[in-house]
């Protein structure tokens, strides 16, 4: 994935800014759950890294954009960073006391896979959380997701290997919400050009580039019509709820 595309969401890019929140969000409430030797696999350009840091012992983090590692490498010498696709995870059983991964299931091929190898490198009485956007909140077809779930499908997915699992999830308030139904509104104008039904039809590989185009188009041009509400959305306006259909992503807890 390029780090230029917009599924890399910006803290600098003033039009990003309500994703941007809502992902920071995922990393301050992770620290109530994270402590003593702390993996994040799939870490991006770090973006919660300080969140994190005062919680635990030490902070090990994998992701496949090598760029990225070396940055993060150069920033945060005393941390453990490594370039890697996964699954698998090259860790030993029974590794780290915690693990976070904040948008990144969607992305992988193989899910299944990736919970059983968080299983098996969490030690004993450990605990891991997941964040992943809520399908039944999706606007449009993401080309870049291999897929999305709803809460009932990813705790099927992950009691498969975790006897533990508690779903939650992260909702907007009101300025959230009136974003999202804005952006909603923007988004249907653009699909009523795609009668054809082409953004179910195509290969993800045909859609990736159109995509980043519209989607930043369309962001830049929410930012220009409500800048107050784009530019003034803030962690805080976003919570951790109960599960429910209208959260806009699943925030799971997994207990080994």
């Amino acid at each position: 994935m390029s780090v230029f595309t917009t599924e890399i969401t910006s803290d600098k890019i003033p039009s990003d800014n309500p994703i941007h929140q809502r992902l920071l969000k995922a990393y301050l409430l992770g620290k109530t759950y994270v402590k003593g030797n702390l993996l994040e696999l799939g870490c991006g350009e770090g973006r919660g890294i300080s969140e994190l840091d005062g919680e635990v012992d030490h902070y090990t983090a994998i992701d496949k954009i090598g760029s990225i590692i070396e940055k993060l490498k150069l920033k945060y010498p005393s941390f453990r960073f490594e370039s890697s696709l996964f699954p698998p995870v090259p860790f030993p059983d029974n590794s780290f006391d915690s693990i976070v991964s904040f948008q990144v299931i969607e992305h992988l091929e193989d899910d299944a896979l990736f919970i059983k190898e968080i299983h098996r490198i969490l030690k004993p009485g450990g605990c891991a959380v997941l964040t992943t956007p809520n399908r039944k909140m999706t606007l449009s077809r993401n080309p870049w997701h291999t897929r999305e779930y709803t809460a009932t499908e990813l705790s099927s997915l992950c009691l498969k290997y975790f006897r533990n699992v508690e779903m939650k999830g992260i909702k907007g308030n009101e300025k959230v919400m009136e974003y999202y139904r804005r952006n909603k509104i923007s988004v249907d104008r653009i699909m009523r050009f795609d009668f054809l039904g082409l953004q179910h039809r195509l290969p993800a590989a045909f859609l990736r580039v159109p995509y980043d185009l519209l989607n930043r188009m369309n962001r830049n041009k929410l930012k220009a019509a409500e800048d107050s509400l784009v530019t003034s959305i803030h962690h805080d306006d976003y919570l951790l709820a109960p599960q429910a259909e209208d959260n806009l992503d699943l925030f799971c807890i997994l207990e080994k």
